[in-house]
């Protein structure tokens, strides 16, 4: 699995690079097919960060990471 840097991480945010990309607990997410996340953008959340420490504000478990397609690792 490939490892990838915040940084890289960043340029998936709907705007720079097609790719549109989340992280969560160490593991990064494709979330480009997603309709919630047109643009980059979900409710108040932007695409291309870590949400970790988000996912306590939302209405949702993390159970809706199960959905997602895994595409790399946040490198440490």
């Amino acid at each position: 699995m490939n490892t990838y840097t915040l940084s890289q991480l960043a340029l998936r945010n709907g705007q720079d690079k097609e790719e549109i990309w989340i992280a969560y607990q160490g593991l990064i997410y494709d979330v480009s097919a997603s309709r919630l996340w047109r643009n980059g953008k979900h409710y108040e959340h932007w695409a291309g960060q870590d949400l970790t420490e988000e996912l306590k504000d939302a209405p949702h478990t993390a159970h809706v990471f199960d959905k997602l397609v895994v595409v790399g690792k946040l490198k440490a």
